[in-house]
């Protein structure tokens, strides 16, 4: 484990998504369809976003900024991981409390995501041009 890679940032991420995972898993409902679907989702999605902020490692930042291009382990395969396994969390979260009007809150954030995701392409693309555009062809969202 590279200690570089471990940011104060990266541990209170860390506890955040414990504790919301956590709570699918020991909140005193029952056990129902909903919420085993919603376990199904949130502790896998909860490893593949640590990993991939743990591979993000430096890189990372609340704003896009482009430091260095990260195209190794999960960000081999998806350009934008923490958003795409942070909703699924987000989703599981709002399964688990099995009110569909809740759901809305998820809705409303998608298009923000996406917003962030099409900034910090162009943010790459211009520091890191063709090697960018490679990389981008190569990879789902």
């Amino acid at each position: 484990m590279d200690i570089n890679r471990i940011t104060p940032f990266l541990v209170v991420q860390s506890f955040i998504l414990v504790g919301l995972t956590g709570f699918i898993f020991l909140w005193p409902g029952e056990w129902n369809a909903s919420r085993w679907f919603a376990a199904a989702i949130a502790f896998p999605s909860m490893v593949l976003f640590l990993m991939a902020r743990y591979q993000l490692g430096r890189s990372f930042s609340v704003t896009a900024q482009a430091r260095e291009l990260v195209t190794h382990g999960v960000y081999s395969k998806i350009r934008h991981p923490i958003y795409v396994f942070g909703g699924l969390i987000v989703l599981a979260f709002l399964i688990a409390l099995q009110k569909p009007i809740y759901l809305l809150i998820l809705l409303a954030t998608i298009p923000l995501q996406i917003k962030r995701a099409r900034n910090e392409a162009r943010v790459l693309e211009e520091k890191f041009g063709d090697a960018y555009r490679e990389y981008r062809k190569n990879t789902w969202f």
